[in-house]
């Protein structure tokens, strides 16, 4: 299948990833980076991302228009691109173009972050829309989607991958982990672990964002260096005894990215209990999970000092990973397979050649 990929493409982000998907199932994709799209004028690019309008939107729906029609591919693919414009949707049906939406993010949830005036206006126009939430599913429908299907999000097998043969605790330096954003109240219950409990907490992540949440003895205390992507974000799980994973509920999230990223990883997760999550790894064998804070802070205390019942849970946990294919290409192949069966109607309603005569318009 040849395929029009259409996102912000940056060494860091999880759209690239897939992408990478793609190829490896053998696809023939055509990048097209939305971030070349984005003013470098600061103020510039947080009010068209605010308002999704502006000189970089009206180039975006020009350019791509115009590599779809020199490309002719079978398939357009956005990943989290909030500037398509439904006529450009429209215009991509009317030259035999399936389009699909990855939406890794949730534009129903009560974050209320800005941004999504284009994209929901355009969910009627695409003949498919990919989300992570079951809910979704029925605020799409709502919305007038044409199709939607649940995937869940993955791990990316080429750089989230178990540690060396003989890895150890004498190999980590981060006890009680978590790398990420602070949305929620994870600021509060990481500072708590640390402040009530006494626990040595390492966070990673923004230290702008950290900084803003947490106390400032706390965060002068556990933040530990900024940001780790690809083969830091990896080691950084590798050399942590305890790998924490948190729901998302201001984006009503079921299950989140880090979990699985975790267990491919071959770290031991340590996840905060949802039916998603419970759905995925078999409590206390495959990952282990917590309610409460209280819940947390005992489970903390067991598992901390017993190296080898960690060492188990985690080698499992990644088994089930890759056996029930939570990495990319297996959650992509399951949208390709999709996308196919709307391309097979596509061909069915294309009138034949020979059956078209001069005046049927």
């Amino acid at each position: 299948m040849k395929i029009l990929y259409a996102t912000g493409l940056s060494p860091n982000d999880t759209s690239l990833y897939r992408l990478w998907a793609l190829e490896r199932l053998g696809h023939h994709v055509i990048p097209f980076n939305a971030f070349d799209y984005e003013s470098r004028n600061p103020l510039i690019r947080k009010i068209a991302h605010r308002l999704a309008a502006g000189r970089g939107v009206d180039n975006l729906n020009r350019d791509l228009l115009k590599v779809a029609k020199a490309e002719k591919p079978d398939l357009l693919w956005t990943d989290k691109l909030l500037w398509m414009r439904p006529k450009t949707l429209d215009r991509m049906r009317a030259l035999g173009i399936a389009t699909v939406s990855y939406m890794i993010d949730n534009p129903f949830g009560t974050r209320q972050d800005p941004g999504w005036r284009l994209y929901m206006k355009g969910i009627p126009h695409y003949d498919l829309h990919v989300v992570q939430r079951d809910k979704n599913i029925l605020d799409y429908r709502e919305r007038g989607a044409r199709d939607v299907i649940k995937i869940q999000t993955a791990y990316e097998p080429t750089l989230q991958f178990p540690p060396p043969d003989g890895w150890s605790d004498v190999d980590c330096n981060r006890d009680l982990s978590f790398i990420g954003t602070p949305y929620d109240d994870r600021a509060q219950t990481l500072t708590r672990l640390w402040r009530e409990c006494g626990f040595p907490v390492v966070i990673s992540g923004s230290p702008r964002q950290w900084k803003r949440a947490m106390e400032p003895d706390a965060f002068k205390a556990i933040f530990s260096g900024g940001e780790l992507f690809r083969d830091e974000y990896r080691e950084g799980i590798w050399r942590s005894k305890i790998n924490l994973s948190f729901i998302t509920h201001s984006n009503c999230d079921e299950f989140v990215h880090k979990s699985f990223e975790i267990a491919g990883c071959g770290g031991f997760l340590m996840a905060e209990r949802s039916d998603g999550h419970m759905q995925r790894f078999k409590e206390d064998e495959e990952a282990v999970f917590f309610s409460s804070f209280d819940e947390l802070a005992q489970k903390v205390r067991r598992y901390l000092p017993d190296e080898a019942a960690r060492r188990r849970i985690a080698e499992a946990g990644c088994r089930r990973a890759a056996r029930d294919g939570y990495h990319n290409d297996r959650q992509v192949q399951l949208i390709v397979e999709r996308a196919e069966l709307i391309l097979s109607k596509f061909e069915k309603s294309r009138p034949s050649v020979t059956t078209v005569h001069a005046g049927s318009r």
